[in-house]
């Protein structure tokens, strides 16, 4: 697919998800290793139904780098903007990462792989912090969500190929249920919802907005 069949930013919201933003003291290094090394009970949502033509096919495996920039005035996600002309998801904001290959030894070696290839974030300065569950998107991945602390200073040069840009965005405003935007479409194959999370003129929704709520549900578990 060179296009999704719609234009997620023409289309109304149907509601904000609203839930209360994720406490503070939760949005900082020492508290999210203590998360990752002891996982409380939680419920994950679902990822996206397979698209038209894509039903019934074995989802390929891919990961994806979370990564959490450790910022003197508080934790930032570093996103990247996939070039217009990609076969799936141009255009898109997403995670750094990409689909696995046979050498890869795991979901965080794909992942830190993936990001160095796109984005030449060097490894030596991920700090893993540990994995979500994986995420099936509609255009056939299953894409495993790594999560890591990245230690500034670092440099990122995004590969023309792949990367239109790369920012940051606020940890503090994504984990908060007043910025999720609920939204819907119909289909051929029925009617698909999803996530978005408009800032300053990137427009996340989709996948990387899907597991941003999933994030967002693990840091708020009690």
């Amino acid at each position: 697919m060179a296009q999704p069949p719609f234009d997620p930013q023409q289309l109304p919201i149907e509601a904000i998800a609203g839930e209360a933003a994720v406490a503070p003291e939760r949005l900082a290094a020492a508290w999210l290793r203590s998360r990752f090394a002891a996982p409380p009970d939680w419920l994950p949502e679902g990822g996206e139904r397979a698209l038209p033509g894509r039903a019934g096919r074995a989802p390929t495996p891919a990961s994806v780098l979370i990564p959490l920039v450790l910022r003197e005035h508080g934790l930032t996600i570093l996103l990247t903007q996939r070039n217009a002309d990609l076969t799936d998801h141009p255009g898109q904001i997403s995670f750094p990462g990409g689909r696995a290959e046979s050498w890869d030894k795991d979901a965080v070696d794909t992942a830190l792989r993936e990001s160095e290839e796109e984005i030449g974030l060097e490894r030596r300065h991920v700090e893993i912090l540990g994995s979500l569950p994986d995420y099936l998107t509609g255009t056939g991945y299953c894409v495993t969500p790594v999560v890591g602390l990245v230690q500034p200073p670092f440099a990122v040069t995004a590969d023309p190929s792949e990367v239109a840009a790369i920012f940051e965005v606020p940890l503090s405003f994504l984990m908060d249920g007043a910025n999720h935007q609920r939204l819907s479409v119909d289909l051929p194959g029925g009617r698909r919802s999803f996530y978005a999370m408009p800032y300053e003129g990137y427009y996340i929704w989709g996948a990387t907005a899907g597991m941003l709520r999933n994030l967002f549900h693990f840091l708020r578990a009690d």
